[in-house]
């Protein structure tokens, strides 16, 4: 029976280890396209919020206007929430539509 419940744990402790080395999941940080916001405050969001220069922030902001949705990065769900949040709020208080979302990866 000792050697039953040490193989117990010890499966029990490799599960663990091997759960806590999986990396966080990680997510898409999306621009969708509308029709009315200007495409120089899709560069400035691309180069405020995610640290772009303007030549990525146009090749972004491009893909958002031809392609209907941008990819902005990928980051931790916590992170994808906060700069989801900060976009979106920034785009209303500018009176601009520009939606900001996130899916998995």
């Amino acid at each position: 029976m000792g050697r039953r419940t040490q193989h117990t744990l010890d499966d029990k402790l490799k599960e663990a280890e091997e759960t806590a080395l999986q990396p966080p999941p990680m997510y898409k940080v999306i621009l969708n396209n509308d029709d009315y916001t200007p495409m120089d405050f899709v560069v400035e969001v691309l180069q405020k919020f995610f640290a772009m220069d303007m030549d990525k922030a146009t090749e972004v902001m491009l893909s958002v206007h031809y392609q209907g949705k941008g990819v902005c990065g990928l980051f931790t769900a916590e992170i994808a929430e906060t700069k989801v949040a900060q976009v979106n709020k920034f785009a209303r208080t500018h009176e601009h539509p520009l939606l900001c979302t996130m899916e998995r990866a």
